[in-house]
């Protein structure tokens, strides 16, 4: 498992640094050393920090609604309420599809023509297009990734909410705390450390998982809309061969989320890990 991890995870993180400081010829005929050339060369691109600012967006925007739905539908199958065994196996079938199949489904959906809006544009022309409006398509490409992302919290904090000891909640009743009142003083503090946990791989799983939906969803577009910062980086590497640029964007990249982990980790001191 070691090996593993230092050749698929150490290896390139080191060598993505490394050819940030050098000029990498496309095809070959080695490279030149440049310093910190290639990263004046990309802060300075408006583009670079419009497609950084999509992402930060994303990142917070995906997250946090995937995360909010998950808890609401952990609590109810937590309380037992009706449907809610068959629905506790169907809402984690999600995970089992391929972030690729769910941009292609995710495309037929929100189809301006035959999807789930199509009423609404016969009723208001132009009411809602992904292909043309980039806002629609930033939509589209954020409800997919939320809906991929529910299945693995929903799993997670419904099996923190089993572990609350129902001595708690029942004592609360008996004190006359409602449903509410004992959700929001009883079972949210105790679920912290799932919800920390939760919040933490879905915030750096959102900045990965989202290149296969852009891929197969928008391709970037419309007019840039949709292009995350990790998709930049494989447009510039893969098809401007922009080798230096991509790696330098991606060293970028990956300071940026490391920055936003620890001081995420920063808050786990409020996190109650005893109960």
């Amino acid at each position: 498992m070691l090996a593993l991890i230092v050749m698929f995870f150490y290896i390139p993180v080191f060598l993505a640094f490394f050819w940030s400081f050098f000029l990498e010829r496309p095809f070959g005929g080695g490279s030149e050393f440049v310093g910190f050339q290639n990263f004046r060369r990309v802060l300075s691109d408006q583009e670079f920090w419009r497609a950084m600012w999509r992402t930060l967006l994303f990142m917070v925007l995906a997250p946090g609604t995937a995360i909010g739905v998950s808890l609401v539908l952990a609590l109810a199958a937590d309380r037992g309420i009706r449907l809610s065994q068959p629905a506790r196996n169907i809402i984690i079938w999600p995970k089992a599809i391929a972030g690729a199949s769910i941009g292609l489904v995710f495309v037929f959906i929100f189809n301006p023509r035959l999807g789930l809006f199509a009423p609404l544009n016969d009723l208001f022309p132009g009411l809602w297009n992904p292909r043309i409006d980039g806002t629609d398509a930033y939509l589209t490409l954020l409800f997919a990734q939320v809906w991929n992302g529910i299945p693995f919290n929903f799993i997670i904090l419904l099996s923190g909410l089993q572990t609350i000891p129902d001595s708690l909640t029942k004592a609360a009743a008996m004190d006359g705390a409602g449903p509410w009142r004992r959700i929001i003083d009883i079972q949210i503090p105790l679920l912290t450390p799932q919800l920390f946990l939760t919040f933490v791989l879905e915030f750096v799983g959102s900045v990965v998982e989202a290149f296969g939906l852009i891929d197969t969803m928008t391709e970037g577009g419309p007019g840039g809309a949709t292009t995350l910062l990790v998709y930049k980086i494989y447009v510039d590497g893969f098809k401007a061969y922009d080798l230096s640029g991509a790696a330098t964007q991606t060293a970028l990249l990956m300071t940026a989320v490391a920055i936003m982990v620890a001081l995420q980790f920063r808050l786990e001191k409020r996190v109650k890990y005893e109960r």
